[in-house]
């Protein structure tokens, strides 16, 4: 007689916020899986519904409690989590009938907040499913958290108070963890963390053994080498330019890890640097510039700045176009300084009108755009490596060593059939515009 298996509860997800944040929803997905869980696409075939929210800004903020009321809205059985659950009383405020708040990476209590709001009936068949990695993020390319936390107390930022200060995986657990994903298909890993340059600070940099002889230094250096013999694009994203920033420039000119990196300078003038309370020496940083184009010509540098930060002057803000014409960055996002409930520069003198952060704004997008159009215009003629990120039997998009998902630009192909997501393919540049290459399979 055959045994009808009672069905399992099903889970929605909503995720918000950075990358990091995505891979908590991951973690979490994942462990729910494997207690026997099933996931759904949709509000109305969930019997419960996790939002996972942003609290960087007060815009994120906002994003966050409308997705929470619109989950209300369509399901009515909520659970909250991430970096808005420090702010637990603003939440339940505003939505009386949420299930349960709790923080960010705390897995175990959101866990255990779905386990009592939609119960998994006893089954020895759904409580023994196996525990494997669910992914957010299409099969070729993967987000690899190093670390969590943040020792920088910089005077616009609250993800110190938000998730704590620096907390260091293993090294030896990264790396088990990235031969996982590039053994299921990955493609491409992006090495994500608050400070991926202060990665193993609080390991003391200790050593781990490997499993296949050897050992591995909690380091971000001895890191990417380790990362880079898997067979897959790497690239790391938020590194601080520390000194030690430059001995990872020979990993990009061997090929062992893309020639890519993403530095968050944040600003360039001395005084707004210094009100940031973040390093303050941009003369040094051009040189270093130099240098590593010097040793791998072809990296790219992404970064990001704050116009209109509190004191920023209109000197302040030509010094950073200035220095902008000088650095030559090859992608820029630019952001309007926005206060946030618990952070220092909210209390700084000579906040800045809003009518001028807006202005600067759209300077600093027009610059940083020819700078950007210049540089693809001079990639025409060149060919390329490419990773296929969409193809449709005719055309098919993807991404150079220069393009991270969803943040950069994009090469656009033609001509392009028998291609699949997740194929690398040599791509010669017939065009650009300010942001994207257009070209064809070689």
């Amino acid at each position: 007689m055959a045994t009808v298996l009672p069905s399992p509860p099903k889970v929605g997800m909503v995720s918000l916020g950075c990358p990091k944040n995505l891979v908590d929803s991951e973690r979490i997905l994942t462990k729910l899986r494997a207690d026997g869980y099933a996931m759904s696409p949709d509000y109305a075939g969930a019997d419960v519904v996790l939002v996972n929210t942003c609290g960087f800004l007060d815009s994120a903020k906002e994003e966050s409690l409308e997705a929470i009321g619109e989950a209300i809205a369509e399901n009515g059985r909520v659970i909250v989590t991430g970096c808005m659950g420090k702010e637990a009383e603003t939440i339940r405020a505003r939505f009386p009938n949420v299930l349960a708040v709790t923080g960010a990476h705390e897995y175990e209590q959101v866990v255990g907040a779905v386990h009592e709001a939609a119960p998994m009936p006893p089954s020895a068949f759904l409580n023994l499913v196996p525990e494997r990695d669910l992914k957010l993020t299409p099969r070729h390319y993967s987000y690899l958290k190093i670390s969590e936390g943040c020792n920088h107390r910089c005077a616009f930022c609250i993800i110190p108070s938000l998730r704590g200060d620096l907390v260091s995986r293993r090294p030896d657990a990264i790396l088990r963890e990235a031969e996982r994903l590039v053994a299921a298909g990955t493609r491409e890993l992006l090495v994500i963390s608050q400070d991926t340059s202060a990665y193993g600070l609080d390991l003391r940099h200790a050593s781990w053994p490997l499993k296949g002889g050897g050992e591995v230094r909690a380091h971000m250096t001895d890191l990417s080498r380790e990362l880079g013999k898997l067979g897959a694009w790497v690239r790391l994203h938020y590194v601080y330019p520390y000194p030690h920033v430059d001995q990872v420039i020979p990993l990009m000119a061997e090929g062992l890890i893309l020639p890519y990196l993403d530095i968050p300078f944040q600003h360039a003038a001395p005084s707004v640097l210094k009100a940031m309370k973040r390093p303050a020496n941009e003369a040094r940083v051009l040189e270093r510039l130099r240098n590593w184009r010097q040793i791998a010509p072809d990296i790219t540098i992404r970064s990001t700045f704050v116009v209109g930060f509190p004191g920023e002057t209109e000197a302040d803000f030509q010094y950073l176009l200035d220095w902008l014409d000088e650095a030559q960055l090859d992608r820029v996002g630019a952001f309007r300084f926005e206060p946030v409930e618990g952070a220092a520069a909210n209390a700084l003198p000579d906040q800045v009108p809003e009518a001028v952060k807006e202005e600067r704004y759209a300077r600093i997008m027009e610059k940083t755009a020819a700078i950007s159009a210049a540089k693809l215009q001079a990639k025409i003629g060149r060919t390329l490596d490419v990773l296929i990120d969409v193809a449709d039997g005719e055309g098919a998009t993807g991404r150079s060593k220069a393009d991270a998902p969803e943040i950069d630009g994009e090469v656009h192909l033609r001509d392009a059939a028998g291609l699949k997501q997740g194929d690398f393919v040599r791509v010669l540049v017939e065009d650009a515009d300010e942001h994207d290459l257009f070209g064809v399979a070689v």
